[in-house]
């Protein structure tokens, strides 16, 4: 006769798996051939446990437990790798619709636009302006911009006077400027009386591609950097 406590208890060990004791083949691969190999014990067990001293129902419980909830972790991690395909394909879609928009993101390179305009004689004159924007922790009294080449040279320098807290744009009119217009710079201070106020600035880029990596989405800027998707402070 079999002794049904050692069946049991040596057919499912504590975190479920089967001992190679058993002759089931060794440790299940799978939550499926788990539940299999356990009914398999469990039906040899009732077929042969003594009369006299039946298996102990809480144990059986027990166990029966376990085998159910490796099976609902399974699935639930199913579930999720679902809904993670699925949210990367929704936001690959996403992606898509910002290519060719602009982004504002952390950084100091001032976006150029460059065109032509009208003078009163009705000539063709060349226009360059810059943009960008900065965000303030605090009220400030006294904001200053200065315009850089990317070497550092200073350019120009804007005083825009007060600012508000949060987000600040500006424009500076770059036509006269005869240099390299494709990597100017700009650097902001701002002060309220003799209190430095913090900024941070944000910088304009063209998207021109998107990918998904493992840490999600990110956007290939016309600047050649690449951001992630929440890095992104605003669109235009």
């Amino acid at each position: 006769m079999i002794d049904s406590t050692s069946v049991y208890t040596r057919g499912l060990n504590g975190a479920g798996t089967t001992d190679s004791t058993t002759g089931t083949g060794g440790t299940a691969s799978n939550a499926a051939e788990m539940q299999n190999q356990f009914l398999t014990l469990l039906v040899a067990q009732l077929k042969n446990q003594d009369p006299t001293s039946p298996m102990d129902n809480a144990q059986m419980t027990s166990q029966m437990a376990q085998i159910s909830t490796v099976s609902g972790i399974e699935k639930l991690n199913d579930t999720v790798n679902s809904v993670t395909s699925q949210f990367s394909t929704m936001q690959m879609l996403q992606g898509s619709n910002l290519i060719g928009r602009t982004v504002l993101s952390e950084g100091d390179q001032l976006g150029m636009v460059v065109g032509e305009t009208e003078d009163e004689d009705g000539n063709k004159v060349p226009t360059a302006r810059g943009t960008a924007a900065f965000d303030l922790d605090g009220l400030a009294s006294d904001v200053q911009v200065q315009i850089m080449t990317s070497s550092g040279q200073l350019v120009d320098t804007m005083q825009l006077g007060s600012a508000n807290p949060g987000r600040n744009y500006f424009t500076w009119d770059g036509s006269a400027y005869e240099g390299d217009l494709s990597d100017l710079r700009f650097k902001v201070t701002a002060t309220n009386g003799s209190e430095v106020v913090k900024s941070t600035s944000l910088a304009p880029n063209a998207v021109v591609a998107t990918s998904i990596t493992d840490q999600g989405m990110v956007l290939e800027l016309a600047n050649g950097s690449s951001i992630g998707y929440s890095s992104v402070k605003a669109v235009f």
